[in-house]
């Protein structure tokens, strides 16, 4: 009992509370089908092209109860894409032993668990660098979290291998954590800049074993499925994006600025809710980093925060334009902001942070 205890009253018993809570209410909502979180739409369930789009949630629950690229296919919009997010449908599949019923049941459950493990992770980093465990809370509470989970997507399970992860680095047991970033992109590809920004310290320091380890486990077999995308679907995932999908910009923050071609009150609201809570600190956290490098400070915690917080400043349009696109897309910066934050002691930055939290209410419908 006292463990127990113990546990619930910690950062990630927390948010197993609360993240419990909230699934439950949404499903009870929707009459206590778990499908529902899915947001299947007749467009490609039924091939209707008049039909209801959906959202993204239904390509991983499609994948899920039929994982064969041949046929899954005419249910994806970007079949490359959707399919190089393969781990969540594939541990769903395999935690339901392929029983369709129970897949949207373990989609959501493997959501949860790894959001709790994950606020876990960053809690026992942030307590081994001296700083209060419950600012794990901000990433817990992240809104990006909390929509994904509502929303049948692989953020919290990509997160949360990529703070288990480090923690594995900082505890220097290497292995374990290469293969924990190497799982973490197969989930969702923009945890790579995690593993990039591990290997460039690694690169710097001329660390050549622990530089080809992080590559022949965390990138080679990325990179080769990539290459079966394209051989499969005729392109690779990582440089295609979903329906609708804008490349990178060139021009640092048009993604955002571009809202303005077609609305600009549009714009004042993009730039009222996400100035402060994406654009500011990814400017702070590219000052803040380079300041750090430049300084001495060479480690994956720095140069994590350097890259995540600059890909910010060249997202697409089409992932600004959308608040539920931009607020998962910065989830890799709010861990990295967190993770720097804590080694560094930056207690402004930390109490700052807590903010993040307010954005919770756009979930409120």
């Amino acid at each position: 009992m006292k463990h127990i205890k113990s546990l619930l009253f910690s950062p990630a018993g927390v948010v197993l509370i609360a993240a419990t809570l909230l699934v439950s209410a949404t499903i009870a909502i929707n009459g206590g089908d778990p499908l529902a979180l899915a947001r299947i739409g007749t467009r490609f369930s039924q091939g209707d092209l008049q039909g209801s789009e959906g959202y993204d949630g239904q390509f991983i629950y499609y994948i899920a109860i039929n994982p064969d690229p041949q046929q899954v296919a005419q249910y994806l919009d970007v079949p490359a894409y959707r399919y190089q997010r393969i781990l969540l449908p594939l541990l769903a599949r395999a935690f339901s032993l392929g029983n369709q019923p129970i897949i949207p049941w373990m989609i959501v459950s493997i959501g949860i668990l790894s959001l709790v493990g994950g606020t876990w992770a960053v809690s026992v980093l942030l307590a081994g660098w001296g700083v209060s465990r419950w600012y794990a809370l901000v990433y817990g509470f992240w809104a990006g979290f909390m929509l994904a989970l509502v929303v049948d997507l692989p953020e919290p399970l990509a997160y949360g291998l990529v703070a288990a992860g480090i923690l594995a680095l900082e505890r220097e047991r290497p292995w374990l954590g290469w293969c924990l970033l190497g799982l973490a992109v197969f989930a969702r590809e923009t945890a790579l800049l995690f593993v990039l920004a591990t290997l460039m310290v690694y690169l710097y320091r001329r660390d050549g074993r622990r530089a080809l380890g992080l590559t022949l486990v965390g990138i080679v077999p990325f990179m080769v499925f990539q290459a079966w995308l394209w051989l499969t679907f005729g392109m690779p995932g990582i440089a295609s994006g979903g329906a609708m999908a804008t490349p990178f910009e060139v021009i640092p923050y048009m993604g955002l600025l571009r809202i303005g071609g077609s609305s600009l009150a549009y714009l004042l609201a993009m730039l009222l809710v996400f100035g402060p809570t994406v654009i500011l600190p990814s400017v702070w956290g590219v000052w803040r980093s380079t300041k750090s490098w430049l300084a001495g400070e060479r480690n994956q915690i720095v140069t994590g925060l350097f890259i995540n917080a600059l890909i910010i400043a060249f997202t697409p349009f089409s992932t600004f334009r959308e608040p539920g696109g931009i607020t998962r897309f910065a989830t890799g910066l709010i861990l990295a902001v967190l993770l720097f934050a804590g080694r560094y002691r930056q207690r402004r930055a930390l109490n700052y942070s807590v903010f993040w939290v307010v954005l919770n209410v756009f979930l409120i419908k």
